[in-house]
């Protein structure tokens, strides 16, 4: 083996090497200092100088290192003999590139500014998924939002493909919103109007209804026979009564059908109908035995339909037109009013049944809903009076003048101050004349009213007079039927 790199041969002049001329390679490869070879193998005269790779262009050059003639950078390597202990049919393995060497200048990433081309517009839109799935390498991100900066119609598709990355994800709840398609309707009318426009009056039974569709078009078949318990009061007294998700909906279906019959529409159940509620449930359940969502479901949203159709091409004079229920009469359009409540807290039912999300309807449909209530509560209390479950009137006063009053204070989006005489249902509520004060939030409000709590149970804030507070709660509770 040779000595030092800096000596040389007696009879052939070895030019200095200087420091750290080995290039990519140590002490240890193949071609390091250590290996030489002889001109005249077996002959025996002195090993061969050592050969010294000279720095090299690339790493990916697998080929021997080339060997210059001392003096003469030009001339060709002279012709390379085996290794004396390899087999001669066998030639030197590829050398990997050492670790901390640069990669070839072929393989690097297209980077701006960087020392090689940017890629071009083709390229770098198709890279526009990756980059919305955020599956680039930073040299692709790094140039992909370079040239969003520069190309408006990538910058567009770009946005397209992020806002479709957003519905990929599976960790959000895949339930619809049960206000999505008024939102889309209210935003779709809200850019063209419809040429005949739902009245003003009749949007909460159309939105209610609505949502109740939603819900049930997005329940299986199974569950339209989950039991479902219907809580109402009468007299004093809860009462309950158990049917299915398809018997609440021939429930609505019947129902409905003395706001149809009212308009010169069909009644579901003939003309010799029965007009209270009641009556008409169980007749419609004693007639279908148990219904099923094919003989409800459709029937009930086709009318439901047609009742919005014909209102909207009736016009405003309809609204006055007096609805029938045997023992009270409401005007169509406090009638709609009423079948919006019950049908949210029929779909109220439904979902803690099937175990879906349900939320109250929007502020402004609410707000009218709990002013109904509001309005019907002094006729509830003189009814319960006159049957002695109320106490008496303490100061008559003139139809139209103030008298003694509660304040109800309803909390909440939809809610608001509405002020009930207490002695007489003629009487003009009166903030002046209040002796009681009673705060409840909304929807404990409605539920209250749909007596789906009890009046001890209502978590109400009260003030004032106990008994007046007492009887307005419990006319509140008698307001609810089947």
């Amino acid at each position: 083996m040779s000595g030092p790199l800096d000596e040389s041969r007696d009879d052939e002049p070895h030019p200095h090497v200087p420091p750290g001329s080995y290039g990519p390679y140590d002490a240890h490869d193949s071609y390091g200092p250590h290996d030489s070879y002889d001109a005249h193998a077996g002959d025996g005269e002195a090993e061969a100088a050592p050969r010294v790779p000279v720095p090299r262009a690339a790493p990916d050059d697998l080929g021997p290192p080339p060997h210059q003639a001392p003096g003469d950078p030009g001339s060709p390597p002279p012709p390379q003999p085996p290794v004396p202990d390899r087999p001669p049919t066998q030639q030197h393995a590829p050398l990997p590139p050492q670790r901390g060497t640069a990669p070839p200048e072929a393989d690097m990433p297209a980077t701006p500014g960087g020392g090689t081309e940017t890629p071009s517009h083709d390229v770098l839109r198709s890279l526009l998924g990756a980059w919305a799935l955020s599956a680039c390498s930073v040299e692709e991100t790094d140039a992909v939002e370079a040239h969003l900066g520069e190309c408006a119609t990538c910058a567009d598709e770009a946005l397209r493909l992020r806002d479709a990355v957003a519905l990929l994800h599976t960790e959000r709840d895949l339930d619809l919103d049960p206000l999505l398609r008024f939102r889309v309707l209210e935003n779709c009318l809200g850019r063209r109007p419809a040429r005949i426009p739902v009245p003003e009056w009749a949007s909460p039974y159309d939105a209610e209804t609505a949502r109740l569709d939603a819900l049930l078009r997005d329940i299986g078949e199974a569950e339209w026979n989950r039991p479902v318990q219907l809580r109402w009061f009468e007299g004093g007294e809860p009462v309950d009564r158990a049917t299915t998700v398809a018997g609440v909906i021939g429930h609505l279906l019947t129902v409905d059908g003395l706001v149809a019959g009212a308009l010169g529409l069909d009644d579901p159940l003939g003309r010799d109908a029965p007009h209270a509620p009641t009556e008409r449930t169980e007749k419609f359940w004693l007639a279908e035995s148990r219904p099923v969502a094919s003989e409800v479901h459709a029937p009930w949203r086709n009318q439901s339909h047609t009742l919005i159709r014909t209102v909207s091409f009736a016009g405003h004079g309809v609204a006055d037109l007096s609805v029938s229920y045997s023992d009270f009469s409401l005007s169509l359009q406090d009638s709609l009013l009423d079948r919006a409540f019950e049908c949210w807290m029929h779909a109220d039912d439904i979902a803690e049944a099937v175990n879906y999300p349900y939320d109250p309807p929007r502020g402004s449909h609410l707000h009218r809903m709990v002013d109904l209530a509001a309005r019907l509560l002094p006729a509830a209390l003189a009814g319960r009076r006159r049957s002695g479950l109320a106490g008496p009137a303490r100061h008559l006063v003139a139809a139209g003048s103030p008298g003694r009053s509660l304040h109800l204070e309803i909390e909440g989006a939809g809610g608001g101050d509405w002020y009930i005489p207490l002695d007489s249902p003629a009487a003009l509520g009166s903030a002046d004349h209040a002796v009681a004060q009673v705060a409840l939030d909304r929807v404990e409000f409605c539920h209250l009213v749909a007596g789906h709590v009890s009046p001890e149970e209502a978590a109400a804030g009260q003030d004032g007079d106990r008994d007046a507070i007492r009887d307005v709660l419990f006319a509140a509770a008698s307001l609810s039927r089947m």
